[in-house]
């Protein structure tokens, strides 16, 4: 829910807009709301419910932060539409003052030379870097499990995984550890977070946000994605993560595609007249999966009381299928690798074999990173997925443009996250990796209440878009949260008794 900005600063739930009002009112400073969120830290991620999710902590932030603040007060100027922000980083994204490991302790000591691209364009928005956030190593799977850190846990049900790979940044927006945060997506790795705990999360069309600078698992698939609890602040996020990178070629293709200010089609309305194709085909059928299907049933009744127009798609398009045309395994050694040897970021492992020979990893990622080592971009198999997922684009884009839809919808995962020890089954996420089409994922409520989940496990749904409509994506998802307002706090880590700052 968004709060209003006339009431007191509450620190759970902040917004941008809320923060920036705050700090305008004299009420908040800087450097105020990161020892805030640093108290939650310290009070959630490895005491009480240990949700451990942060692998660092930005030493400096609060000196950043006191800067941020002297600016302010000096010249009465925010330094960018971001001042003062705190933002979480999944740890395989550049930062140059924090160690960037991808959850690996092959990694544990390096320090990048630079910035990510779009860690440079936060910090210039006036962004700050809170901390960076677990993940599943080397973002290879969905439980969001490292060598640097081990598991992290859902802070709705501390017996399951928060999603994954992203699923620090997932699991620390949730508990208010931040504002706004950073996830990178292969195959479901921004989406299956944001479904896990009921916040949003966007997948961008392929080439929009640049790459330059986050340690690669398959650039044919690889993107970033803006996080956060509400569909506004993804767009502002969205906002200050776009521009063309002369490092990232593809970033060239969204000149003449990138919006201003995604904000502008955040509107109330924002459902009425759009058409809405359901893919039924993505729906479980089974009985695990009926508490999903039951909360999608009623957004679907939702969306049509705020106005859409939905249409049953007739697409028989499975998820397993479109899985088989996802090409992240057979890129992993190849991109990973080049990237590693690359002798101006100084790496203390120069390879995939190198990450294997040394033995600084996690058991879960063994399997993958060994069967990557068999694989080649060079064959037939490739190239044939590689022409299923030209297939699929036309199909996409001719089922939408003939039948008028705005978007498809379907359930992200077609039942609840896993418990931990368990693989993420039946996501939905990969078609829009394997077409580079953009898709939303927003919170569509909770299942029953249990011992283990005293608020219920949180479940997202998904719209999927054109290339380059993330403006509509950001529309309906706006209206749809807005009208249902399912984002909920979760139970185990609520608010503190705050001391002064």
């Amino acid at each position: 829910m968004v709060r209003q900005t006339n009431q007191p600063f509450i620190l759970e739930e902040a917004t941008v807009a809320s923060i920036h009002s705050a700090f305008r009112s004299g009420e908040l400073t800087a450097v105020q709301l990161v020892r805030m969120y640093l108290q939650r830290i310290e009070a959630y991620d490895q005491q009480g419910p240990k949700l451990n999710a942060v692998i660092a902590i930005n030493p400096s932030v609060v000196d950043e932060a006191e800067q941020l603040d002297h600016q302010w007060q000096t010249s009465g100027m925010m330094a960018g539409p971001l001042h003062g922000i705190p933002v979480l980083v999944k740890d395989n994204v550049n930062t140059v003052d924090l160690a960037t490991t991808a959850g690996s302790i092959s990694l544990k000591s390096y320090y990048p030379p630079a910035d990510a691209f779009i860690v440079q364009k936060l910090r210039s928005a006036g962004a700050l870097v809170l901390a960076k956030v677990n993940l599943h190593e080397f973002a290879i799977w969905g439980e969001s499990i490292s060598s640097m850190l081990g598991q992290t846990v859902n802070p709705y049900d501390l017996s399951r995984s928060p999603g994954g790979s992203s699923g620090g940044t997932g699991a620390a927006l949730a508990a208010n550890y931040g504002v706004l945060g950073i996830g990178t997506d292969t195959v479901n790795s921004v989406r299956s977070p944001a479904s896990a705990n009921s916040i949003v999360g966007l997948r961008p069309t392929l080439g929009l946000i640049s790459r330059t600078g986050i340690i690669p698992y398959s650039y044919t698939q690889d993107t970033a994605g803006p996080m956060a609890r509400t569909v506004e602040d993804t767009a502002r996020m969205l906002n200050c993560m776009t521009g063309y990178d002369l490092c990232d070629p593809l970033t060239g293709k969204a000149q003449n595609h990138t919006e201003s200010d995604y904000t502008q089609f955040l509107h109330i309305n924002g459902l009425q007249k759009k058409r809405i194709g359901i893919l039924r085909s993505f729906w479980g059928t089974s009985e695990v999966h009926q508490e999903v299907n039951s909360l999608c049933e009623a957004a679907l009744r939702d969306m049509q009381n705020l106005g859409a127009t939905l249409v049953e798609v007739d697409l028989d398009l499975q998820a397993e299928d479109v899985l088989a045309a996802s090409v992240h395994l057979m890129d992993l050694n190849s991109h990973l690798s080049a990237y590693l040897a690359d002798p101006l970021n100084r790496f203390p492992v120069h390879s995939l074999t190198e990450i294997l020979e040394s033995g600084s990893f996690h058991p879960s990622i063994e399997t993958n990173l060994r069967e990557a080592l068999l694989l080649s971009a060079q064959t037939a198999s490739y190239q044939e997925r590689l022409n299923q997922q030209s297939r699929l684009r036309q199909l996409l884009t001719n089922l939408m443009e003939l039948q008028q839809l705005t978007a498809l919808v379907f359930p992200h995962q077609k039942r609840l996250v896993a418990p931990i020890g368990e693989q993420q089954l039946e996501r939905n996420g990969m078609l829009a990796a394997v077409t580079g089409f953009p898709s939303l994922v927003v919170p569509a409520g909770f299942s029953a209440a249990s011992p283990a989940a005293p608020a219920g496990v949180p479940v997202g749904i998904e719209f999927l878009g054109l290339p380059w409509q993330e403006g509509l994506l950001l529309e309906i998802g706006y209206a749809f949260e807005q009208g249902t307002l399912h984002r909920q706090s979760p139970p185990f880590a609520p608010a503190l008794s705050l001391c002064n700052y």
